[in-house]
């Protein structure tokens, strides 16, 4: 199966989208039973997101948070990239707070 590129550039200090990302890993973590593992800035995803198998592997890096993700197929690509942009970009947007972040 193939991978999906995550590119997704940001504006906050590393630190802060690094904890930015750790809420959105936990979110999906409760929401869906994904699993991480992380090591320093980098992050391992496992589990099934609405019934699609999901691995993804993520690093959050200075200005931008990158890494990949398995392709769910050509049925579900164009979805998936649109929630992940459209998630990445919420929990990374700078005029929300930490605590505004579900």
């Amino acid at each position: 199966m193939g991978k999906i590129k995550l590119d997704i550039p940001h504006s906050l200090p590393k630190g802060e989208a690094k904890q930015r990302v750790e809420k959105l890993v936990s979110y999906w973590s409760n929401k869906y039973g994904v699993s991480a593992q992380w090591s320093g800035d980098a992050a391992k995803l496992s589990g099934k997101v609405l019934g699609i198998s999901l691995a993804a592997d993520l690093e959050v890096r200075e200005g931008k948070v990158d890494g990949e993700a398995t392709d769910p197929g050509f049925l579900f690509r164009d979805k998936a990239k649109k929630y992940l942009t459209e998630k990445f970009a919420r929990y990374l947007d700078p005029k929300k707070t930490l605590g505004q972040l579900d």
